[in-house]
């Protein structure tokens, strides 16, 4: 599509996301999302700091621990300390999950590391095989074979490259992506560079990730939401594909930068995360186990 085709297509979806705020769960999540934004921007320059941030607990001592976290800590040692790695979206840094990671901490996540991909990636195939390179130095340093991702935006774009063009199901138990242009969005028409054009729907790039990815070992779950202003059209953040183990969840009136602050995704991301036995498979009834094979949409 190129043109006045995109014009229009674009211009259509904008329109759903204005009728989208214009409800009161919508006109809430709008002010909620200037609200994150304003913080985000104050913490952004402190996410510039180093390649990558961690936080690790060490000891089996649980006694100064909150009941929450000596809960999981003590009926679930695996999923406690299974290592939780987040990537962040296009022009951001790992600052975004500021409020994710601190409440990831306090239900009793104890490994917990975020990285910085460079400003200047231009490519999502290289940038997936950077992550291969940080999650073998993550699964060499803690010991565990496997790991969960958290990606924002491009970030859940790019793990998904990893996960299933580069053999990253064999290291990645669940991956969860939040407001990531699964089905490309139009929004990347505004700017034309190589990354840009990865992104756009119908792109080379996704057209080799709808390609079969049979036995993919990983689960996926999916956030997107109604009010997403940079992912048009907004369906296009779920995950759709035979072959894997998806579970899409839709949100209403949560911006695309809210994401990752929203109470209700980091309850359902700690949920998920949080019942496994030593297998990976769950244990908790209405989690999505990594052996089903299906798609279920919200």
């Amino acid at each position: 599509m190129e043109g006045p085709d995109v014009s229009r297509g674009a211009l259509g979806h904008v329109g759903a996301v204005a009728r989208a705020v214009l409800t009161p769960t919508g006109l809430v999540g709008a002010a909620l999302e200037a609200t994150w934004l304003g913080f985000h921007l104050g913490l952004y320059p402190l996410g510039l700091v180093g390649a990558r941030a961690s936080h690790r607990r060490t000891g089996y001592r649980v006694d100064h621990l909150s009941p929450v976290q000596r809960g999981l800590s003590v009926c679930d040692l695996d999923a406690a300390q299974t290592p939780i790695l987040l990537i962040h979206g296009l022009v951001d840094n790992r600052s975004i999950f500021t409020v994710l990671r601190r409440r990831l901490v306090s239900r009793g996540f104890g490994r917990i590391e975020s990285i910085n991909y460079p400003l200047s990636t231009q490519d999502v195939r290289a940038a997936a095989a950077q992550l291969a390179t940080e999650v073998e130095r993550l699964v060499e340093e803690t010991g565990y074979e496997r790991i969960h991702i958290i990606g924002h935006s491009l970030g859940g774009l790019i793990a998904r490259y990893y996960v299933t063009r580069l053999g990253g199901d064999l290291r990645v138990h669940t991956l969860v992506t939040l407001g990531t242009p699964h089905g490309g969005s139009y929004l990347a028409y505004a700017w034309n560079s190589p990354l840009t054009r990865q992104l756009r729907p119908g792109s080379k790039l996704l057209a080799e990730l709808a390609q079969p990815v049979r036995g993919c070992q990983t689960r996926f779950i999916s956030y997107w939401s109604d009010l997403d202003q940079v992912i048009l059209p907004q369906r296009n953040a779920a995950l759709r594909h035979p072959d894997l183990n998806v579970h899409n969840i839709g949100l209403h009136g949560v911006g695309h930068g809210s994401l990752p602050f929203t109470r209700s995704v980091v309850h359902g991301i700690s949920r998920a995360l949080a019942h496994l036995d030593s297998s990976g498979a769950t244990v908790t009834p209405g989690v999505s186990e990594v052996t089903r094979r299906r798609v279920k949409s919200v």
